[in-house]
């Protein structure tokens, strides 16, 4: 009889029972690679243990054909034979895919993955009611002053709001009205990438199930996903430009026969929207003149350099833009000393070249708006860059951050620096796109809580699907951009202020590789277009 006999078995204690080389099946080939080269031999022992803990999502594993055998295969024979009592099955005969919801679910208890602490609520005899999906007095004045400019007239603007205020939140209100007042009607919402589609597609479920007044349709249509539209006629329906563009280029009148049905168009990312291609998409799917245009922007430019683009852009919106109207000048200014937004520390740190770049590599840069994710992967998994980005985390983590919030390059960049920091004892976990919703909230939750614990998170690909970190003090930017709309994105996830329940202050470190240009202040950014919309 074992220790654990009748107790089942937790997660580290089943990768405590196994040697090193059994607990390397887990992992990713190329991690281990990289794990090794930055350990300086074959990682083992404790330090592997530690790492699996956290990057191996465990709950995945046992959903799988072959992970269960794989798991099944390793455990103690006087385990095997409680789980067995559990499930009620042959174990030694079950390791193809017969398994049942049923008996998955008591498999993952066995391995206390099923655990959830319960929530009493304190009653009082009068509570204040909090609204779930409510705004500030000054997202309320936005979302007034955008009514009238998208009902009447030309029936286009922009929303302009500095990164970490809230455009989505706003702009869902103004969507969820157009929704109540057309009944029924669709409307769509443009953006580029499947994490802002994924996120306004999440932001419109939350605030319809709060603010809605019927049952409609969420639609999806990006990458793989393309749904018939013939029925659907009342709902929200978040396109991404591409695909949009490929229906259009495979079907020529696919947007204007659903331009009848829509009212409303949100176009994320509004500096876009005049580019050949989505200026085209965007005029056919706004063809009913009951329709509205909305430009959701924190940079409402398309250019640096060009003051014809940006003048484009302002007359492509009716040069109707609503933004913070403050009497006193800044309005970032204003959210700073209004505790809305956190006063942002910017400084950098310049990592020692890696990787080199090869004149051509420099060329597809130059031409590209954002380094190339091949490129990006390259640079990023230099042993060098690795180092510089710990050494950023080590020294954010001594003068005394609790909560760092750390922007990888690459899923296996972030994989690979929580690894390592988790071998090396600090307290932290990963989020990627790769992520089970289910360990992703975990990691959140915990990042989120008011202990003292000091905590790292790496994330990539999910600071614009939702996520803010409103407890992070520091905040470490490790994927190179030549983007200022991304690296605002990257900013805005931490800089939300006390009364956004955040921080005073947000210290924010960019690692750049000196092959890249950075970004420095985002106040100035924010009123770096006001001119050509006057």
């Amino acid at each position: 009889m074992t220790r654990f006999e009748g107790l089942g078995l937790s997660v580290r204690q089943f990768f405590d029972l196994l040697s090193d080389q059994d607990l390397r099946r887990f992992f990713d080939q190329g991690l281990l690679g990289m794990l090794d080269a930055v350990f300086g031999g074959t990682i083992g022992g404790s330090d592997l243990r530690r790492v699996a803990v956290k990057l191996i999502d465990f709950k995945e594993v046992l959903a799988s054909t072959e992970g269960r055998k794989l798991v099944l295969g390793l455990i103690p024979i006087k385990k095997r034979d409680e789980l067995q009592a559990r499930v009620d099955r042959n174990i030694q005969a079950s390791h193809t895919s017969d398994w049942s919801e049923g008996e998955i679910r008591d498999l993952l208890e066995f391995f206390g993955l099923d655990m959830e602490r319960s929530i009493v609520e304190t009653k009082t005899p009068i509570q204040m009611v909090w609204p779930a999906y409510g705004l500030f007095d000054h997202q309320r004045s936005a979302v007034d002053a955008l009514k009238p400019l998208l009902r009447e007239g030309e029936r286009r603007a922009v929303l302009h709001l500095p990164t970490g205020v809230g455009k989505t939140r706003t702009a869902m209100h103004v969507v969820a009205e157009w929704l109540r007042l057309n009944d029924p009607s669709v409307v769509v919402w443009l953006a580029s990438g499947r994490e802002l589609l994924e996120q306004a597609s999440a932001a419109f479920k939350e605030a319809w199930a709060h603010l809605g007044s019927r049952p409609v349709r969420s639609g999806a249509m990006w990458a793989e996903l393309e749904p018939a539209l013939d029925g659907f006629t009342d709902g929200f329906l978040a396109v991404g430009l591409a695909k949009g563009w490929a229906m259009m280029s495979r079907d020529s009148g696919w947007a204007s026969r659903l331009s009848h049905r829509i009212r409303l168009v949100v176009f994320d990312e509004a500096h876009q929207s005049i580019a050949n291609t989505y200026r085209r998409l965007t005029d056919e799917l706004t063809l009913d003149f009951r329709c509205g245009l909305l430009g959701l922007t924190a940079t409402p430019g398309r250019t640096w350099e060009d003051i014809d683009k940006d003048g484009e852009l302002a007359e492509f919106y009716s040069r109707n833009k609503v933004t913070l109207d403050f009497p006193n000048g800044n309005p970032i200014t204003y959210l700073i000393e209004n505790e809305f937004l956190a006063r942002p520390i910017f400084r950098t740190l310049l990592a020692e070249p890696g990787n080199e770049l090869t004149t051509r590599e420099l060329a597809r840069i130059s031409s590209s708006l954002d380094v190339p994710n091949d490129l990006l992967a390259k640079l990023s998994m230099s042993e060098q860059y690795v180092i510089a980005v710990l050494r950023a985390i080590e020294d954010l983590l001594s003068r005394g951050h609790r909560r760092i919030l750390v922007f990888a390059a690459t899923v296996d960049h972030a994989r690979v620096l929580a690894a390592i920091l988790l071998a090396r004892n600090v307290h932290g976990d990963v989020v990627t796109t790769s992520t089970s919703k289910r360990s992703r909230a975990n990691a959140v939750r915990q990042f989120k809580a008011n202990d003292d614990k000091p905590m790292v998170l790496v994330n990539f690909g999910v600071l614009t699907t939702g996520f803010d970190a409103p407890k992070a003090s520091a905040v470490v930017i490790a994927r190179p951009t030549r983007s200022l709309v991304q690296y605002s994105q990257m900013v805005g996830r931490a800089i939300r202020g006390p009364k956004a329940g955040g921080t005073e202050a947000c210290e924010i470190l960019t690692v750049m590789n000196p092959l890249l240009p950075g970004f420095g202040d985002v106040a100035e950014a924010f009123l770096n277009w006001e001119d050509v919309w006057q």
